[in-house]
């Protein structure tokens, strides 16, 4: 049996809506967009939200909005997809890579005041010597379990950074700081600002597309702005019977806005999001209980003080235990037809941050360590009992074929 890293679950609403979008001759930015920035605003318990093309364009516009300049430095996760930080590098910015947690993969605050002060002596990499002030930082909920916000929010606030979320997985997500503590989710006051993904394989989706939250105003309105040229008032407003005719630009802008095509389906992906992020914790404890008696992988951690959102299952490879490294484990997945993903390379392992910035695999020994035996498995909305069951079976197989004599 075939089973995809990944199959979209889209519904007959999704589609009903999509054609109704297309009949009612509003494609771009519209009526859509803005129930949908609504709607997601009340589900993240957020004040404002505005809708956009892509998480990447959410980051970027949230640290311009913020002021990020030239030559400042901003505390970045190495254990990230590239867009965490490249938006850094579009303000001329250099972001600085921060240590991941070996178990949860998530960023390491030790670390990061690690690199604060290694900043401060100048003992990082000849180029990261003479940038500007620290002004903020982007923690990333790696595969959707959160970190711990309250910890965050103390780091920041000691050190007066800004926090821009990157929250591409963690939607539908909460953490809270004891048993009796209330639930707070992913974008619920947990950043100055907020930013999700609705990509095509995230837990809920546009196709493309992507969304921030913040409770701030003017940050809200300056990220509007930006996302459609800089422009004193969107399409929305302009083109309804009701609006101005006229704008003003106020901004060097972008075309970052999210059309109503694909807030139609969003709109209906938000109604199922609790559901099937239920149906992804289901297939997750399914996984680890069927792999528990494995001795060659180690499970991800599963936090009682957190609502996992489930978007990555991945697994660690205890490669002294096997007689094969990750990569040949990949083939021989790929082999038995199962689809396979590895999140991430670190980024101080790709060559622009090196060529660049100096970055050497033992400035952040954890990420360069753990990621040569991560495994991402298949898990999704709508998978079958077959599927799930012939992803454990691939794996207790591949183990029991190539474990390492004793």
């Amino acid at each position: 049996m075939n089973v995809p890293f990944f199959r979209p679950q889209l519904g007959e609403a999704e589609i009903e809506e999509v054609v109704a979008t297309l009949r009612s001759g509003w494609l771009t930015s519209g009526p859509r967009t803005k129930r949908f920035e609504e709607l997601f605003a009340q589900a993240v318990g957020a004040r404002r939200a505005v809708a956009l093309n892509s998480c990447t364009a959410g980051l970027h516009l949230a640290t311009e909005a913020l002021g990020l300049a030239n030559h400042q430095a901003v505390l970045v996760p190495t254990m990230t997809f590239a867009a965490s930080a490249e938006v850094i590098r579009y303000a001329g910015a250099v972001p600085v890579l921060v240590d991941c947690d070996p178990d949860t993969l998530n960023m390491s605050l030790e670390d990061a005041d690690r690199k604060l002060a290694d900043l401060k002596a100048g003992s990082l990499p000849q180029p990261l010597r003479e940038v500007g002030d620290t002004v903020g930082i982007v923690p990333v909920h790696v595969g959707g379990q959160m970190l711990d916000i309250a910890a965050m929010r103390a780091f920041a606030d000691q050190h007066r950074l800004w926090i821009v979320e990157d929250a591409a997985h963690a939607f539908p997500a909460a953490w809270r700081s004891g048993p009796d503590a209330p639930w707070q989710r992913s974008g619920e006051h947990t950043a100055d600002v907020t930013c999700f993904s609705f990509y095509a394989n995230k837990t809920i989706t546009t196709g493309e597309g992507g969304m921030v939250v913040t409770e701030s105003d003017e940050l809200a309105e300056q990220i509007r702005s930006l996302s459609l040229h800089g422009l004193s008032n969107d399409a929305w407003g302009r083109y309804t019977a009701k609006g101005a005719w006229d704008y003003r630009i106020i901004a060097a802008g972008y075309k970052y806005n999210l059309t109503d095509v694909a807030s139609a389906l969003g709109i209906h992906q938000l109604a199922r999001a609790e559901e099937m992020r239920q149906e992804r914790e289901e297939i997750a404890h399914q996984f680890i209980d069927s792999l528990a008696g494995v001795d060659e992988i180690e499970l991800p951690p599963v936090l009682e003080d957190r609502i996992h959102s489930w978007h990555l299952f991945q697994i660690k490879l205890k490669l002294e235990r096997l007689a094969i490294d990750r990569d040949t484990f990949l083939e021989e997945l790929r082999s038995a037809g199962i689809g396979f993903s590895v999140h991430w390379r670190p980024l101080h392992l790709h060559p622009y941050y090196q060529e660049t910035f100096g970055w050497r695999p033992e400035d952040l020994p954890v990420a360069t360590e753990v990621w040569r035996r991560t495994v991402s498995l298949p898990i999704f909305p709508g998978m079958t009992s077959d599927e799930r069951q012939a992803v454990t079976a691939a794996v207790v197989g591949i183990c029991r074929r190539f474990r390492r004599a004793a």
